[in-house]
């Protein structure tokens, strides 16, 4: 997950029930045998990473992330449980494993990320020959809709002073970059698209609890006794334009940048 910002493992798994779900289908399509090492970039809470033990009965695999909280959570919650699998506190971008790995899977992080290419020449290192990589993230286009929302809230009066200046919080990228990073990268490209998906979340106070527990760019620059109270207000200015459907639900239009390669 993103690295720089104080994670709340707990409060990021109550509202990340749309990306576990991702995760499944993701998983599904890897087609593991069960005794691939396989990599998870951006292991989170761990909760997909045990989920891959699960599948990888004969084989291991390796959880990373950059953020030091979601880590150790992730090794609290599930190494004890799953002898194969272990967690490591490092930089996607900053990868160092040797080529010991048969895939690498990452679900919903990479978009935090800037420097793609510095993550596939690292993940084209950590890969045996022939080794696989499976990637979802946020694609171009992505929660338009809730970004217009924010951005209508953090110019009010009250909010627009812990906005300025604000630098890029996502990395919303083209399959197009991709065609163009996996060659630079020495990678064999075999699919790159962009996937509609409809992320759901239960009225007002599922949005608000959403964008308070992974919105961190933006909530973050709040002050902490204020942030409940943005990201409340920033879930009122979303739904205001796009009410809650006849059973409560709120929906927000997600676009998905999925990526398969191999290593030659």
């Amino acid at each position: 997950m993103g690295g720089s910002y104080q994670w709340d493992a707990a409060a990021y798994a109550r509202h990340a029930g749309a990306q576990f779900e991702w995760a499944n289908e993701l998983i599904d399509r890897l087609g593991l045998a069960g005794d691939e090492n396989l990599l998870d970039i951006g292991c989170g809470d761990g909760r997909v990473t045990a989920l891959l033990a699960e599948r990888l009965r004969a084989g291991r695999v390796v959880g990373l992330d950059r953020s030091y909280e979601m880590a150790a959570a992730a090794r609290r919650s599930y190494a004890a449980d799953y002898p194969n699998l272990s967690v490591i506190h490092m930089d996607a971008a900053r990868l160092g494993l040797a080529a010991s790995f048969d895939a690498a899977f990452s679900n919903a992080v990479l978009h935090w990320l800037p420097d793609h290419l510095a993550v596939l020449h690292g993940v084209r290192r950590a890969l045996r020959p022939g080794g696989r990589l499976l990637f979802q993230m946020g694609g171009q286009g992505n929660v338009a809709e809730v970004l217009a929302a924010l951005e209508r809230v953090t110019a009010r009066p009250r909010w627009r002073g812990y906005f300025a200046a604000m630098p890029p919080a996502y990395f919303f990228y083209h399959p197009d970059d991709y065609r163009r990073w996996a060659a630079e990268a020495g990678l064999r490209l075999l699919d790159a698209r962009l996937v509609a998906k409809d992320l759901r979340q239960t009225g007002v106070v599922g949005m608000a609890g959403w964008l308070r527990s992974t919105w961190l760019p933006y909530v973050e620059r709040v002050p902490a006794a204020e942030r409940d109270e943005f990201a409340l207000e920033a879930a009122q200015a979303y739904v205001a334009d796009h009410p809650a459907d006849a059973g409560g639900v709120v929906h927000v239009a997600m676009v998905r940048l999925e990526v398969e390669a191999r290593r030659p």
